[in-house]
């Protein structure tokens, strides 16, 4: 009987060493579930604070895009106030400058010939003073513009 309660304590020795051994090796796995556990813990409320933080952030990104847009658009609008100006500018020197191109061809065409008359000379003077006349017109034309725009 001695030798069976031998036999039966080897036995009991022999599978409760891998017990023991699977035991330990459970206990690290659980240890290191725990400290996982801590830090998966402190991932979360890492990103629990920036979703708070980004949330806050969102309604002041809105108010300054707000303000930036409002800038913007008297920046726009003043520009095609300006464009309509210079439109305007770029249509009166064209028409300026064909009553100039019209004055100077007719200027032109009224040189005196070879024989110099008084009455040629008198035409063309008249002609110089009509040009200097819608010279003068154009300019203060082109000058009330240029007021009005500012």
């Amino acid at each position: 009987m001695a030798n069976l309660e031998l036999i039966i304590n080897i036995i009991i020795i022999a599978l409760l060493i891998p017990m023991i051994i699977y035991s330990y090796n459970l206990n690290k796995s659980l240890n290191a579930l725990r400290q996982n556990q801590k830090s998966l813990a402190q991932l979360v409320s890492a990103l629990n604070e920036a979703t708070f933080k980004a949330e806050n952030s969102i309604p002041k990104l809105k108010t300054a895009t707000e303000h930036s847009s409002e800038g913007l658009k008297e920046v726009v609008d003043s520009a095609k106030e300006l464009k309509n100006d210079l439109l305007f500018i770029n249509e009166r020197a064209d028409s300026l400058a064909d009553r100039l191109e019209n004055v100077i061809s007719t200027s032109r065409n009224i040189k005196p010939q070879t024989t110099e008359s008084s009455e040629s000379t008198d035409y063309v003077d008249a002609a110089e003073g009509s040009l200097a006349k819608d010279r003068a017109a154009a300019e203060l034309e082109l000058l009330k513009a240029l007021r009005s725009i500012k």
